[in-house]
């Protein structure tokens, strides 16, 4: 289950594939699973992806061992960041992005006076309103969190799959993905470098249910 904020609340909540309809006419999808892209391209083309791809998960299989106490990574909790580093929209540019520094993050959700969220913030993006020299700010242009942001930003529940959670960020362009519980409060983060961690470090992760 997906939502998606904004400066003036909370627009919408879904699934991925409502999530899509509703967005279609705004951007088109970048990425296609590659059975899709295979059955596209014909019955040769199928057998010709399906073949690395089969290789890789066999690969994958055989470095798991049998003896793990602990079933697949489905979900958004069991990977995700918590506690969250957030900044708040009134912030100014510098101090978000000394914030970030601090903590060794990217980027992080941005959150009104009402710690509501309203939008996401990178490091890539703060560094349009200041100068650093040396890792040291030395000049500010004044501009605040909230005119630098990204929002409306998507955000998961705790159960939703890590693999859809992995589509948005490819379909939108971004590089991380707030987790909230049921009454919609932020309580974790997911970006793309912890996917990648999983992958490698702590499987089994379920790639090919």
């Amino acid at each position: 289950m997906f939502t998606i904020h904004g400066v003036t609340g909370q627009v919408f909540s879904g699934t991925l594939e409502e999530m899509k309809r509703v967005f279609a006419a705004d951007k088109a999808r970048k990425v296609r699973a590659i059975e899709k892209d295979g059955a596209e391209m014909g019955g040769v083309a199928v057998e010709m992806s399906r073949r690395p791809q089969d290789a890789a998960i066999q690969a994958y299989r055989r470095m798991l061992s049998h003896d793990l106490e602990r079933g697949p990574l489905y979900h958004a909790y069991q990977i995700m960041q918590t506690p969250v580093i957030s900044v708040l929209a009134g912030d100014d540019a510098a101090t978000a992005w000394h914030v970030l520094r601090k903590h060794n993050v990217h980027q992080g959700p941005v959150l009104n006076e009402e710690r509501q969220m309203v939008g996401i913030v990178s490091e890539r993006e703060l560094l349009t309103a200041v100068n650093i020299d040396a890792g040291v700010v030395v000049e500010s242009l004044g501009r605040r969190v909230a005119d630098v942001m990204t929002t409306p930003v998507v955000a998961a529940a705790t159960v939703t799959d890590v693999r859809r959670i992995a589509a948005v960020m490819l379909d939108h362009g971004v590089d991380g993905v707030p987790i909230t519980n049921d009454n919609g409060h932020l309580i974790g983060f997911i970006s793309r470098s912890d996917i990648l961690r999983t992958l490698i470090m702590e499987p089994p992760l379920s790639l090919w249910r």
